[in-house]
């Protein structure tokens, strides 16, 4: 029998900040499943930064979304039609066809999880792509050595939030967040076991940075850019390494944004700036859930979410993402 599912689409390519009036809901019906086709009803939705890029026109390391048609992006969910032999109804499984209700999916593009290794969602988060990016940015992209000074910006959102806990585990000797609002930055120092927390709000971060690293630091995990990846290029040490995660400050810019001023101290310093997409590190994803895993299920790993529900809701909170309400993994969790 046939699906009836809500879903997204753009409706218009935003300016600057997105609003409201840039997406439209739509309701829809989702066929039964063909030969090699399931059906998967969504439970949990993922809305990231990098979306706001695919709202845009242009080539992107992501397939721009198509206005009039429904957006994309990772999501977790239950099998609940199957004509296909690999994928049971009642498995739980991810895929890429968000922002809706209910997916039609050939069998080959969905990935099933264990549920009873870890809650669902987790998949969308710290045992997702979430987790991979901090974990490969900081073991791989920009290495962390044992001693290390690491500086982590945008610490309490969903890489940030986990990238302090997985330098520390490779060895840093001292770890420093930034984030937006005295709340946050207490946050990262009493709950997520930052050394030092910087708040963004308060300007001047790079003088605030290097109050907080008088002896310079190692490893910069930069998922802001702007101001802070011009702070972290002041007070990095020679031979410093950066992982080049996100740039969420200039994400809403409608005009391509100056680099940063202090970029010639890399050339002077020696400095890595290495660009890192998860994309590149999926052979680390099977080592790492299975590692990830053992570590939230004993309490050694905080994962913190912040959970909208209601598909109707999905919008805004993409849009609470944006400007920082988030603490941990944004997610939207869906009721039927």
């Amino acid at each position: 029998m046939p699906f009836s599912s809500r879903e997204w689409h753009l409706a218009a390519r935003p300016v600057g900040e997105p609003k409201p009036t840039d997406f439209t809901f739509v309701t829809t019906t989702v066929p039964d499943p063909g030969p090699g086709q399931v059906v998967v009803r969504n439970d949990f939705l993922s809305v990231d930064p990098y979306m706001r890029g695919r709202m845009n026109e242009g080539k992107s390391y992501v397939p721009q979304f198509e206005l009039g048609e429904v957006m994309t992006g990772t999501a977790v969910g239950t099998v609940v039609a199957s004509q296909a032999e690999e994928a049971a109804v009642g498995a739980t499984v991810t895929h890429f066809l968000g922002w809706r209700e209910y997916a039609l999916l050939d069998a080959g593009s969905l990935q099933p999880v264990d549920p009873d290794l870890a809650p669902v969602q987790a998949y969308l988060g710290v045992l997702g792509a979430t987790g991979l990016t901090a974990w490969a940015a900081l073991r791989d992209t920009a290495p962390v050595r044992e001693g290390d000074v690491v500086f982590v910006s945008g610490a309490a959102g969903a890489v940030g939030s986990v990238a302090g806990q997985f330098a520390r585990r490779l060895g840093a000797a001292e770890v420093i967040g930034s984030a937006g609002g005295p709340a946050k930055a207490k946050l990262l120092t009493e709950h997520l076991g930052f050394d030092a927390a910087l708040d963004y709000r308060e300007g001047n971060i790079a003088g605030r940075l290097a109050e907080a690293a008088p002896e310079g630091i190692d490893v910069y995990l930069d998922n802001v850019g702007g101001d802070h990846l011009d702070a972290a290029l002041a007070v990095m040490n020679p031979g410093g390494r950066i992982a080049l995660v996100g740039a969420i400050s200039g994400y809403n810019a409608a005009e391509p944004l100056p680099g940063p001023a202090r970029l010639p101290l890399a050339i002077v310093k020696r400095i890595t700036l290495r660009g890192m997409n998860v994309s590149d590190h999926a052979d680390l994803a099977d080592d790492f859930v299975r590692q990830a895993a053992v570590w939230l299920k004993d309490g050694s790993l905080v994962a913190d979410e912040t959970i909208v529900d209601g598909i109707d809701n999905a919008v805004e909170a993409f849009l609470a993402m944006m400007r920082g309400a988030n603490t941990g993994k944004m997610l939207v969790r869906l009721t039927h």
